[in-house]
C-alpha cells in the first residue's frame, strides 16, 4: 500500500522525537517523490560490545517505520570510528567481528531488510574522496566545535581526549555527505554532529541533511538529582552497556531479564522518568496487540490494554502495582528475545559471533 505523503509524515514523526526540520523532511519527500528518486537515512553503530534492547529492538522497530514510508535505510558499521574511539584497544580486526554480531541480531529481529543496506566503515575509508570531506569539514570548523560534538561518542568536553577521538566526529559527519544521505536518523545524543553537518553543508554545495532523532531509552536505574534539562538530562538518562543492570540485552536470558526488571526503578504511580513504562511504550505496545497484565482475584482480577496511553493513565491513578506491571513486561520482553537467543543457539555461525564478541568484551575489560 503506497501512502499518502502526510502519512509518510506521521509516521516519521512516531520515529522522531525531534525533527530539524519537518518543513524540509516534506519538501524534500514531495521532490523526490515526484522526481523518482530514491530516500536515503541512515545510522551509524559503534561495535563496542553486546548489543543492548534499544539497539536491537527499537532499532528494528524504528527502521521498520522508516521503510514503510518508502525510505531505504543505510547501517554504517562503524568499525573505524570505535577504533579511533579505543574501544577493544583500537584493534580492527576484532571491532569488524563485532559489527558482524550486531548485524546478525538485525537480522534476527524481525528488521525489514529488502530497503535495509549494511555498510563498513572499513570500506568506504578506502576511497580518497571520503578523505577529503573529512578534510573540507576540518578546515571549515573550530576545535572547540568538534570537542563539543564528541558528546556523540560518550565523550565530555572535559575529557582528556586523544587525537584520534577529535577525529571521530569528523568522520561522522563525512559519513553522511559520502553516502549521500537525505535523512540522518539517530538517537538525541547525536544532535551536535547532525547539526554540524548542516552547518557544513553549504561548503559542498548540498542540501541540509535532516535530522530525525529518536527518543533515547533509559536506564533501569534510578534517575541521579542533577539540574541537567533536555537533551543533556536524556543522555544522561539512557542505558549504559558499562553499568549491565541499567539495560536488557538481545540475548539475556529469562533469568537475566526477571532479576534486572524486579529491580528496576518503578515508583508507584510514578510516570515521569520510569524505565518500565518507556519499556512498555516505545517496545512492548509497538509489538503486541493485547497487554495483559494477570492478577489475583482479591486484587482486581486480570487487566487488559490496547493502547499504552490507558495503561500509563491507570498506572498514574495508582490502579496498577509496580510488581504486578513488572511481572508483565518480564512476559512481555522475554516473548520479544526468545527468537533471537534461539537464533544464537540454533545457528552455529551466530553461535561463534557471539562467543568470540562475550571472549573479547571480557578481555578488553579485564
Amino acid at each position: 500500500m503506497t501512502l499518502s505523503l502526510d502519512e509518510k509524515i506521521e509516521l516519521l514523526k512516531e520515529v522522531g522525537k525531534e525533527i530539524i526540520n519537518e518543513n524540509e523532511l516534506r519538501d524534500m519527500i514531495k521532490w523526490k517523490s515526484e522526481n523518482n528518486k530514491d530516500i536515503i537515512a541512515y545510522d551509524g553503530f559503534e561495535p563496542s560490545g553486546n548489543i543492548h534492547i534499544a539497539q536491537g529492538l527499537l532499532r528494528a522497530i524504528n527502521v521498520n517505520k522508516l521503510t514503510k514510508a518508502g525510505i531505504k535505510f543505510k547501517f554504517l558499521i562503524a568499525d573505524w570510528h570505535a577504533a579511533a574511539n579505543q574501544k577493544f584497544g583500537g584493534d580492527l580486526e576484532v571491532i569488524k567481528k563485532v559489527g558482524d554480531f550486531f548485524i546478525e541480531v538485525w537480522k534476527a529481529c524481525e528488521m525489514d531488510l529488502n530497503k535495509v543496506e549494511f555498510i563498513y566503515a572499513s570500506d568506504i575509508v578506502k576511497d580518497p574522496k571520503y578523505w577529503e570531506y573529512v578534510l573540507k569539514i576540518s578546515i571549515n570548523s573550530t576545535l572547540n566545535r568538534i570537542i563539543r560534538c564528541t558528546q556523540i561518542m560518550g565523550r565530555s568536553e572535559s575529557d582528556a581526549l586523544t587525537a584520534s577521538q577529535i577525529l571521530y566526529p569528523l568522520m561522522q559527519a563525512a559519513d553522511i555527505f559520502y553516502l549521500n544521505i537525505d535523512i540522518c536518523q539517530l538517537g538525541l545524543d547525536q544532535r551536535k554532529v547532525n547539526m554540524l553537518a548542516r552547518e557544513v553543508s553549504k561548503i559542498f554545495n548540498l542540501p541540509k541533511p535532516i535530522s530525525i532523532h529518536h527518543h533515547m531509552l533509559m536506564g533501569l536505574t534510578q534517575p541521579p538529582e542533577t539540574d541537567l534539562t533536555g537533551t543533556d538530562r536524556a543522555i544522561q538518562l539512557k542505558m549504559s552497556k558499562s553499568n549491565p543492570d541499567s539495560a536488557i540485552f538481545m540475548l539475556d536470558s529469562l533469568e537475566d531479564i526477571t532479576r534486572k526488571i524486579k529491580k528496576a526503578y518503578c515508583p508507584v504511580k510514578g510516570v515521569k522518568e520510569n524505565p518500565i513504562l518507556e519499556y512498555c511504550k516505545y517496545i512492548i505496545f509497538e509489538r503486541i496487540d493485547n497487554f495483559k497484565i494477570d492478577r489475583p482475584d482479591k486484587f482486581g482480577g486480570n487487566l487488559e490494554y490496547k493502547k499504552f496511553s490507558d495503561m500509563e493513565s491507570n498506572y498514574s491513578k495508582g490502579n496498577i502495582h509496580p510488581l504486578d506491571l513488572k511481572k508483565a513486561v518480564i512476559k512481555y520482553l522475554d516473548i520479544l528475545i526468545k527468537p533471537i537467543r534461539e537464533h544464537f543457539e540454533k545457528n552455529q555461525n551466530a553461535n561463534k559471533l557471539y562467543s568470540f564478541v562475550k571472549e573479547a568484551y571480557s578481555r578488553s575489560n579485564s
